[in-house]
This record gives C-alpha cells, structure tokens and sequence, in this order.
C-alpha cells in the first residue's frame, strides 16, 4: 500500500517528508513500546504510535522504517521533526486512536507484522 493511500484514509496531516508519499509498505505495526517495535517490525513496515519522543525516531532509523504515524492527535516537537526530516522519513499524524487507524489500515488490505 502506497504511503499516500494511508494518509487518505486516517485523514492524516501531513508532518514532515511529503516527497515519499509514495512509497510502498506491505505491513503496519501499532505500538507505543519501542521494545516490541524492535522485536516484532519486519521490513516495510508503517509504524503506528503515540509515543512523541526522540525514541521513536531512533528506533525507526535501526529498523529503517521509513514511515510513522502518529495517533490520537500526538504532534511530536520540532527537533522530532528535524531528526525525521534528516533521516528522509514521512511523518503523519491522525486524530484517530491506534485501535481505529489499525482497523481501518487492516480493512483495506494492509496486513500487520507478524509475532
């Protein structure tokens, strides 16, 4: 599913790294524990979070997860945003709960990771 298409449709406002709007991704993860995050991401994978702290960047950068989203309206600060934009990655955020984005991400065809 192109990044793009899961903007449209967790009505998305647009952070940082419009650019890669349409890159692929096969899978979507949801959590805000960096822990399961490293054990439980493959490739191409959308992580889904409300955790607005450095930590979610760098933990993307060691996976090279290129996309995050963030949910229930969580706006990350500006110096998140930086760090996102130097490591090229699409930052969104959404109004809806981790528990709607994923179903809504899954009833459209895009498949979690598996554990």
């Amino acid at each position: 599913m192109k990044l793009r298409q899961i903007a449209e449709l967790l009505e998305c406002e647009i952070l940082v790294g419009e650019e890669f709007l349409d890159r692929e991704v096969a899978y979507a993860f949801g959590s805000d524990l960096m822990s399961d995050v490293l054990a439980y991401t493959e490739e191409h994978t959308v992580l889904l979070t409300g955790l607005c702290n450095n930590q979610v960047i760098r933990t993307a950068e060691m996976l090279d997860l290129k996309s995050i989203v963030f949910v229930r309206g969580k706006t990350p600060t500006q110096d998140i945003i930086d760090m996102a934009r130097e490591d090229e990655m699409l930052l969104l955020r959404t109004e809806h709960t981790m528990y709607s984005a994923s179903g809504i991400l899954y009833s459209n065809g895009l498949e979690g990771t598996s554990i």
